[in-house]
């Protein structure tokens, strides 16, 4: 089994020490920082100003920017939410709203488990017994959710439900839900029991409002309103023994991430309509998330790259005549990089050459050297049916293909998959030695795949490797100027990429197509069939250019009742509405607000405005003083949520997309909006006069989404 971490690589910093001229300022946060032992870190706070204001909207950014270390920061971290506690649900907002603490409008993924024959168990075992085998199964299955991110909201006696979204968005939450569920099959027959434990498991997605529930009482679990959780139980009711069972919303949005049987059409307690349910079999073979998404439904033609594709062949090219060139292809998720790399992997496909695919996983950024391992996997064929000796034949057989001695090196290689090596001589060397050994043959079969034929190597989704892949991508592109290769990387704009800057090395920075090439790609989407203009410019205006969200906001809209199709074109088949949130987007909008939880409720307030605010009405209507206001706009900025144009006070800002307004926006209860809207509106005609007298539709508009008919009117 392979044992690295790259752990070694983690660095602490120590920070410059120096008399602060503000330090009684940070006095308290010099002795909270002492009752959590680090304290060393008491002065760079100070001298960076950072009082109990500033503190309780740190970020992890912020503490990396401090020199925190990795470990220290998510200790901080921890501590931040904690001190945070309830008071962090009431920024951005004022005491009328208070009642509404804690409670938000989310897309959530509930996953509902149960423990199979437990009233036969509790017959046959003493309370003891029981008590503590329940424990562990508890605790088995809390260790799966906490890997995947999840929120056990309750413990249900011999199940629990889990939320997948709340209090935590991520991009990928059904994954999560789907892969936590298949883990807890297998890891609950871990357990110490007469005989192996089985589950159902039963998972749901769709709109809740979650958060706190009687009045406040830590006893009383976050609840989940709405009939998602309801659907999950009903599903998790319908599953057999070790099934993990999914409703229609969670289907959609896996796409080909996982295989599937299909369960057909059921009557469910509760739910008026026959719900669709499948069952989840097993995660599918697939080069990469790309691949895995696109599995069950055709690409969209490309639109608006044609100059990026013809940089990458250019590179090609020079890399097939032996001058190795690397790639860094850049970009907001969404942007198109994996579709970019795709559409170069088709243009030369017909021409001889080798490829070998590299998929980095948010799941796996710790597991040392994971990428290569699911690559080998693939690359060999290994099966769950296959025999070690089988397994180890196949590894041969592929090492064989850059290397003229596989056998000198299959013993690292079979250590690397967690393979039994009895065929092979003990290897005999420490950790340490046996990782430089390893990450030496994997670079030298590379280099005896790239004498075979031109080799392309493609890393995908670099902001989420591991170290010790870090460490082997750094000697093969130190490889690269020698060898006919061309290594393409992706990523997203966060990681800190460190290849730039030799010849060799293009970098390719996505940005977002024009409006006209959005307009083609909804064209594309739609079979050429056009949609009412004002469908159109709703689609344009509010998906900014990201092709993902013009994909999905176009396909949601054609599957929605809000169109007729009238056979060469689509008419509205009644007023047009303002365009929702895909469900395929929500849970990636909601995760790039909820990394920074405090700052979310600057962008909620600012979300009330409209997409674009100035500094001074925000700083009217918010709770918090001007100072800890400003940093978390900055925090905003350098999220790429919002652009800032000039300085504070005199500064406006706008949403970096029109989705993400949304998304802000829709995950405040009704009653938090309307106080919001009430705020703003009572701001503008009592403190801003002038600029209301010229923009009274501004003034209304507030008015009426406050429920003040009368002053709406008016105005």
């Amino acid at each position: 089994m392979c044992h690295w971490t790259g752990a070694e690589d983690d660095r602490q910093v120590a920070a410059k020490v120096k008399k602060a001229p503000g330090e009684e300022k940070v006095q308290s946060v010099s002795s909270w920082l002492k009752s959590l032992s680090l304290d060393q870190y008491s002065q760079v706070f100070a001298d960076n100003d950072v009082d109990l204001e500033v503190l309780r909207i740190l970020g992890d950014k912020d503490l990396q920017d401090l020199g925190v270390s990795f470990g220290h920061r998510k200790k901080l971290l921890k501590a931040i939410a904690e001190l945070n506690g309830a008071e962090a649900t009431q920024l951005a907002r004022g005491p009328a709203a208070a009642s509404d603490a804690g409670g938000e409008r989310r897309q959530l993924t509930v996953l509902f488990c149960d423990m199979v024959g437990s009233t036969a168990l509790a017959q046959k075992l003493d309370p003891e017994q029981l008590r503590e085998l329940m424990r562990s199964y508890q605790q088995a299955c809390g260790a799966v959710v906490e890997k995947y991110g999840g929120h056990v909201a309750q413990y249900l006696g011999d199940g629990l439900m889990v939320y997948f979204g709340w209090p935590q968005a991520h991009e990928d939450d059904a994954e999560r839900a789907v892969r936590a569920g298949l883990e807890i099959v297998a890891s609950v027959k871990q357990v110490a029991a007469q005989s192996a434990l089985q589950v159902r498991v039963g998972i749901a997605t769709g709109p809740v409002v979650v958060g706190e529930t009687g009045a406040g009482d830590a006893s009383v679990p976050k609840a989940a309103v709405g009939e998602t959780p309801n659907l999950a139980a009903r599903l998790q009711g319908l599953a057999g023994a070790d099934d993990v069972v999914i409703a229609p919303g969670t289907h959609r949005l896996l796409g080909g991430t996982f295989d599937y049987l299909d369960l057909g059409e059921h009557a469910l307690k509760g739910i008026i309509e026959p719900v669709h349910a499948w069952q989840v079999v097993r995660l599918a073979l697939a080069e990469g998330r790309f691949e895995a998404a696109h599995r069950s439904a055709g690409l969209t033609p490309l639109v608006g790259r044609a100059e990026e594709i013809d940089l990458l062949l250019r590179r090609w090219e020079q890399a097939r005549s032996g001058e190795g060139q690397v790639a860094l292809v850049s970009g907001e998720p969404g942007i198109g990089k994996s579709r970019t790399t795709h559409t170069l992997r088709e243009r030369i496909a017909a021409r001889p050459h080798i490829a070998v695919s590299y998929q980095c996983s948010p799941f796996q950024t710790l597991s040392a050297l994971y990428p290569v391992i699911d690559q080998l996997e693939r690359a060999a064929g290994l099966t769950r049916e296959d025999s070690v000796d089988r397994k180890l034949d196949k590894i041969e057989a592929l090492l064989a293909q850059g290397s003229e001695d596989p056998r000198s090196v299959a013993a690292l290689f079979a250590q690397l998959l967690s393979l039994p090596a009895g065929r092979y001589p003990p290897l005999a060397l420490s950790p340490q030695k046996q990782k430089e050994k390893t990450l030496q043959a994997l670079v030298a079969q590379v280099e005896g795949l790239s004498r075979r034929q031109p080799l392309l190597i493609v890393l995908e989704d670099a902001h989420w490797i591991d170290p010790t892949t870090q460490e082997l991508f750094d000697l093969i592109v130190a490889r690269i100027p020698e060898l006919p290769v061309l290594v393409l990387v992706t990523f997203r704009p966060e990681y800190a990429e460190h290849w730039s800057g030799p010849d060799f090395v293009s970098e390719l920075h996505l940005t977002r197509l024009s409006r006209r090439q959005g307009a083609q790609l909804v064209d594309k989407v739609t079979g050429g069939k056009p949609l009412p203009a004002e469908v159109l410019a709703q689609i344009v205006a509010k998906t900014d250019g990201v092709p993902l969200f013009v994909e999905e906001l176009t396909k949601t809209i054609l599957e929605s009742a809000l169109l007729k199709d009238e056979g060469n074109r689509y008419e509205l088949a009644g007023p047009l509405p303002p365009l929702a949130i895909p469900s395929t987007l929500h849970d990636s909008l909601m995760a790039r607000l909820d990394r920074l939880p405090r700052v979310k409720e600057v962008a909620q307030l600012g979300a009330c405005i409209g997409r674009e605010f100035s500094h001074e009405l925000l700083a009217s209507v918010s709770p918090i003083g001007e100072e800890v206001l400003v940093v978390a706009l900055r925090q905003l900025d350098e999220a790429q949520l919002m652009v800032r144009r000039g300085t504070p006070p005199a500064a406006t800002y706008s949403f970096k997309h029109a989705l993400v307004q949304d998304a802000a926006y829709t995950s405040l209860l009704k009653t938090t909006r309307q106080h919001h809207h009430a705020a703003i509106a009572t701001a503008m005609t009592q403190r801003f006069a002038e600029t209301a007298e010229t923009q009274p539709e501004f003034v209304a508009h507030q008015f009426t989404e406050a429920g003040m008919l009368p002053e709406a009117i008016t105005w």
